[in-house]
């Protein structure tokens, strides 16, 4: 599911940054547990949640997506 290969590609980034899912998720301004449900490819996010992601990690929202 592309949920599922979404979240494994953030959580990739994530611990490339070596940051928690609490540091990142206050960093981008989301809450904690939203954020793990969108890492473990529960949650079916909308375009906006993808660019605070996308931001927080300094890339582009094609960036995020990449092998995906």
């Amino acid at each position: 599911m592309i949920t599922e290969k979404f979240g494994n590609r953030v959580q990739l980034l994530r611990k490339e940054k070596n940051l928690s899912q609490e540091k990142f998720a206050l960093l981008i301004g989301m809450d904690r547990t939203y954020y793990a449900s969108v890492e473990k490819g529960r949650r079916n996010i909308s375009i906006k949640n993808i660019e605070k992601i996308a931001n927080g990690f300094g890339i582009s929202i094609s960036e995020l997506f990449k092998d995906i």
